[in-house]
């Protein structure tokens, strides 16, 4: 059966592009055809993402910081240069901030991960918006978090950012609405990932490892998601085969908030 799932000829903006679900993202994108502008602010990381895409690919990258307004409507514009259009923004860049209960919170790291993970998201839909309505056409995936649907300890803050992100989403969804532009958000649980490994440890300083089967017995599919399956829900949103989704956010994890 072929793939339904194309992308072909699309341009794709990716932020946190050189993270293990960016660059997974990344990477599937261009396999399904995408022409793909790859943003991190890590120079080397983003140019190793950029080298694993399938050699056919273009590419550019670009390093730029998702807080700061002026990078974001540079990465905007030089993708618009470009390719001459925006088709897909993975709105994806994001950090977990310090794993502390709230009175061991310190203010500054509050209103570091604030910074990134909404207004970066914030920053990111105020300009990629009005080139996807000119060309009353575009999808854009927010990266939320399942964080962002329930409360989880020691992560508050990376939670009520998530939750911000989620209400963005919807948002900017209804206001889109009667144009051509959709606007989704995944919500990926525990993932294989470096930002869960630091969770997990910042929960258990200074401890012996946590089991992996402690790790997945909270897990109905008893086991941890892979980038990729983060990947392959961002790929179908980004398609024409979602035209009828919008405002939506999907969980990809396992089944963990199913209960």
């Amino acid at each position: 059966m072929p793939d339904r799932i194309r992308l072909d000829g699309k341009v794709a903006v990716v932020t946190g592009a050189a993270g293990v679900i960016g660059a997974a993202t990344t990477r599937l994108l261009a396999e399904r055809g995408a022409r793909i502008v790859a943003v991190d602010r890590k120079a080397q990381e983003l140019q190793a993402a950029i080298k694993e895409l399938p050699a056919s690919a273009q590419a550019l990258g670009l390093t730029a910081d998702v807080t700061d307004e002026d990078e974001v409507a540079g990465y905007v514009r030089a993708a618009v240069d470009k390719f001459g259009a925006i088709d897909v923004f993975y709105n994806n860049a994001g950090i977990e901030g310090d794993i502390a209960p709230i009175p061991k919170y310190s203010l500054a790291t509050f209103r570091r991960v604030l910074d990134v993970n909404v207004v970066g998201v914030f920053l990111g839909l105020k300009h990629v918006l009005p080139v996807m309505l000119k060309q009353n056409k575009g999808s854009i995936i927010n990266t939320a978090s399942i964080a962002g649907l329930i409360g989880s300890p020691d992560i508050a803050v990376y939670s009520a950012s998530k939750h911000a992100v989620i209400g963005l989403t919807k948002s900017a969804a209804l206001e889109c609405s009667t144009t051509g532009v959709r606007v989704n958000c995944v919500c990926p649980g525990m993932i294989d990932s470096r930002m869960l490994s630091a969770i997990i440890e910042g929960r258990n300083p200074g401890n012996a490892p946590v089991p992996s089967e402690r790790i997945v017995e909270r897990i109905p599919a008893r086991r941890l998601g892979l980038a990729a399956e983060v990947a392959s829900v961002v790929a179908f949103l980004a398609s024409d085969e979602a035209s009828y989704v919008s405002g939506s956010a999907y969980t990809v994890d396992g089944g963990r908030t199913a209960g």
